[in-house]
C-alpha cells in the first residue's frame, strides 16, 4: 500500500493591528469606531513592506474591527489580495470592561487573576480567555485547512495572538501573559496536520536598543 505524502505545512503570519490613540491606555475590546493613529498607519505600511517580501501569499484575513481592517488594507495591496473578514480573528469580548482605562482596571482585585490565572477568568458579561483561545485556534485551523501548504496573513489583536502563540508552543494559558505582541508585530506559525510549529514571535522593525532596560 502506497502512503500518500502529508501536505506541507501552511505558514500563517499573525499581524497585530497598528497603534491607536488608546493603545496602552484603554481596553477598547470590540467597541466600534476606533481607528489607527498616524503612527499606527505608518506601522501598517511598514508591516506591508515586510509582507511584500514573502512570495506567493495565498490570502489575507482580518478581524472585522476598523483598526484591524485599516492595518490589513496596505498588507492586502502588498500581497495582491483583498483582505477577507473573519470573525474568528476578533478581539476578546471584554464585556463590562470594554472601554475602561487600564489604570482603573489595574486597581481591581480581579486584575491579579487576569495576569496570573487567566484560564479561570471570564470578563463580566463577556468572553473567557479559554473561549477566546479556542475561538482563534479553531479559526486558524480552519484557515490552515483551506490553504494547505500555502502562506496566509491574519490580522488580529494582541490577546488572541498571544493565546494562539501559547497554544502553538504548548504553553498553558495561565502563562500566556508572558508573551508580548507589539503593534504591527508579526508572529509566524507553520501549521500542518501534525500540529503547529512556532517560527517567530513579535517580530518588529524596532531597533534592539529599545529592548534594553536602563541599568
Amino acid at each position: 500500500m502506497v502512503k500518500t505524502p502529508a501536505p506541507p505545512p501552511t505558514t500563517i503570519f499573525l499581524v497585530r493591528h497598528g497603534q491607536t490613540a488608546t493603545t496602552g491606555k484603554v481596553l477598547p475590546g470590540r467597541a466600534r469606531g476606533l481607528h489607527l493613529a498616524d503612527v499606527g498607519r505608518d506601522q501598517a505600511e511598514r508591516a506591508a513592506d515586510r509582507i511584500a517580501q514573502v512570495p506567493n501569499v495565498d490570502a489575507v484575513y482580518t478581524s472585522p474591527l476598523e483598526r484591524a481592517r485599516e492595518t490589513a488594507a496596505p498588507i492586502g495591496r502588498a500581497a495582491g489580495h483583498k483582505p477577507q473578514v473573519d470573525r474568528g480573528l476578533l478581539e476578546c469580548d471584554f464585556g463590562e470592561w470594554t472601554g475602561a482605562s487600564l489604570r482603573r482596571l489595574m486597581r481591581k482585585q480581579e486584575w491579579a487573576t487576569v495576569q496570573r490565572a487567566p484560564s479561570s477568568f471570564r470578563f463580566p458579561g463577556g468572553e473567557s480567555f479559554t473561549e477566546m483561545q479556542m475561538r482563534i485556534v479553531t479559526a486558524l485551523e480552519r484557515l490552515r485547512a483551506a490553504h494547505p501548504g500555502g502562506r496566509i496573513v491574519c490580522v488580529s489583536h494582541a490577546d488572541p495572538i498571544k493565546a494562539a502563540v501559547a497554544h502553538a508552543l504548548g504553553t498553558h494559558l495561565d502563562l500566556f501573559q508572558r508573551i508580548v505582541i507589539s503593534p504591527c508585530s508579526i508572529s509566524t506559525i507553520a501549521w500542518s496536520n501534525g500540529g503547529p510549529v512556532v517560527l517567530g514571535v513579535n517580530s518588529t522593525d524596532r531597533p534592539l536598543s529599545e529592548f534594553v532596560g536602563t541599568p
